[in-house]
């Protein structure tokens, strides 16, 4: 069973939860950008959540089917149809074989979410399906998807369509949205002043928006403690002597603008990490586009752990919902 790809659309990819284990070796863990929605469009067509899916940034694609299948479109706001006939999303809906799905222009968030039934079945490279195309690994051939492609789908045994997750078990970004920081190891090179105005400022994604890493625009340049640059830091008060980045790490290049490191994103390098996005957030930065207001807001560790905590029973909510 495959299907074949008409139109990719904008940017669209394969991928699962990603390959952890390989951080040290300078491969990052990749994967969904929103694994949450991911892991609920699997869930609604009977999928193992880690199985691999599309991610569809924007524009949708445009598929034929060879074989029945149960579909379930999760993440942005992005209308479905087949063969012209519109399907709601956070709903296990059927697509016939030899039938079309298609997509409308997007009307909120940026990433969505594309579960077939059996999951896509592409070669895994060190453990995982997902895209890399930097280290052209996973996917198909380490690329994005291309018109003419034909991806391949795991057997499935097929459940009954509609199945749906009601709106007070998605999960998308407020507006502005709100991203929690636990301060880093770094964050004592900053004034007092530029601390507390990096949270009270008024933030905005920019167009550098990508796997790799979101950066923010609109505050005021960060001021550093002054201090003689060690040796192999650079000039630039910025400038560290290379160091690991955590997954979500924010650097500020120059203390100019924000970069939000994410799935894709280096492993280590020589600037400077305030902080980090807590892991419960992460995936919502996924879903927001270019010119969204953001506010930062400090959090400890206490609040970060209880809010992976409320992420993981909102998982468990969706489960004991879909049964």
């Amino acid at each position: 069973m495959s299907l074949k790809v008409i139109q990719p659309g904008l940017s669209t990819s394969i991928q699962d939860l990603g390959r952890p284990g390989y951080f040290h070796l300078g491969i990052p863990i990749g994967g969904a950008m929103d694994r949450f929605a991911l892991r609920v469009a699997n869930m609604l067509v009977g999928n193992p959540e880690g199985a691999a899916g599309l991610e569809v940034v924007f524009m949708g694609p445009e598929i034929v089917f060879e074989k029945d299948a149960l579909v379930a479109v999760t993440g942005a706001d992005l209308p479905a149809k087949v063969d012209g006939k519109p399907q709601e999303g956070w709903t296990a809906f059927e697509v016939k074989a030899g039938q079309t799905l298609k997509f409308d222009f997007l009307k909120s968030g940026a990433r969505a979410y594309i579960a077939i039934s059996g999951g896509i079945d592409t070669p895994p490279a060190l453990g995982s399906r997902s895209t890399y195309p930097i280290g052209a690994l996973g996917g198909i051939e380490g690329r994005n998807v291309q018109a003419g492609d034909v991806i391949p789908l795991g057997e499935a045994e097929m459940i009954e369509p509609g199945l749906n997750v009601p709106k007070e078990l998605r999960r998308l970004p407020d507006n502005p949205a709100e991203l929690r920081v636990l301060p880093g190891l770094y964050w004592h090179r900053l004034t007092p002043a530029a601390q507390e105005g990096f949270f009270d400022d008024d933030w905005t994604v920019a167009l550098e928006a990508d796997r790799m890493g979101y950066r923010f625009k609109g505050g005021k340049p960060l001021e550093f403690v002054g201090r003689e640059q060690p040796f192999g830091a650079g000039a630039d008060p910025s400038n560290i002597v290379d160091g690991c980045y955590s997954y979500g790490s924010i650097q500020v290049p120059g203390g100019l603008e924000p970069i939000v490191l994410h799935r894709d994103a280096v492993s280590g390098g020589g600037y400077f990490t305030l902080g980090a996005i807590i892991s419960a957030d992460m995936d919502l930065i996924g879903q927001l586009q270019p010119h969204t207001p953001v506010k930062f807001r400090k959090v400890g560790m206490d609040e970060a752990l209880k809010a992976r905590s409320d992420r993981k029973k909102m998982l468990a909510a969706v489960r004991a919902h879909l049964g």
